[in-house]
């Protein structure tokens, strides 16, 4: 029962971002087996239903467009509206796009990074004094191996995700004196409707070592709950990782291009 209830005898909300599908379901999926109630936000609303529906967990869903202007603000006041407190933000929504910086939309570039960075800063923002106030709980973003190298032929994802590591390590440090967890998780080629969206499914980088969104969420969660600040799951992952830290940057960019041809 610890587990689902404050000292104070209040449910730990646990909300998590784009839980429509892939890690997102798998990440709420794995709170739930650990008693945490959930708030289930993405903007696919039927989706968000049937998961609610086959928790074993009270689920509340909340649908939202994290790309629209103020969504973050509006997404945080409905929940506040519902008289729930939130103890773990889950900032797992986002996407990729695979192209030239200068021949991609710079529409559909925008949107990307209002999703992967403005939502993920405002809802963190929004959410960390709240925790800090009760000295529990914390922040769970989902970043990207790729946050360890520029990429090229997808510029802004990577630089997008390279910023929530960044932001996430950074917030750690600021939060852990205060009994918080801020953790990043930093998954490699996982098994999801990633691929398809960003239009990565035939690149070098999907063609190797692929996890699954199970064992990904699986590390995340365990992860964050023993309070580590960054979590790369795989051992393949954590090996490309250490490669991309001990190349020069000049060969890491030109490698990363070749990944994503």
């Amino acid at each position: 029962m610890a587990e689902v209830m404050d000292q104070g005898g209040e449910a730990r909300w646990t909300l998590v971002t784009g839980a429509s599908s892939g890690i997102g379901v798998a990440i709420a999926k794995g709170f739930a087996a650990r008693g945490r109630p959930l708030i289930l936000s993405a903007r696919r609303a039927e989706r968000l239903e049937a998961l609610a529906a086959e928790l074993p967990v009270p689920a509340v869903v909340v649908p939202a467009d994290l790309a629209a202007p103020g969504a973050a603000e509006a997404l945080i006041a409905a929940i506040e509206a519902r008289g729930l407190t939130l103890d773990t933000l889950v900032n797992n929504a986002g996407f990729g796009l695979r192209g030239r910086f200068a021949a991609l939309p710079a529409r559909d570039q925008a949107e990307m990074v209002a999703v992967n960075v403005t939502a993920p800063t405002v809802l963190s923002r929004l959410v960390l004094p709240g925790l800090i106030a009760r000295r529990s709980g914390g922040i769970l973003n989902v970043a990207s191996v790729v946050a360890y190298l520029p990429g090229p032929n997808m510029a802004a994802y990577y630089a997008s995700k390279a910023y929530l590591l960044s932001l996430s390590e950074a917030l750690y440090e600021e939060a852990r004196p205060h009994g918080v967890t801020v953790t990043a998780v930093c998954p490699g080629a996982t098994a999801t409707e990633f691929s398809q969206r960003a239009d990565v499914g035939g690149t070098k980088r999907f063609t190797g070592s692929i996890m699954t969104a199970d064992a990904v969420a699986k590390a995340a969660v365990a992860g964050y709950l023993a309070g580590r600040a960054v979590v790369i799951p795989g051992a393949a992952n954590r090996a490309a990782v250490l490669g991309a830290r001990l190349m020069p940057r000049w060969l890491g960019r030109k490698v990363a291009a070749r990944l994503q041809r």
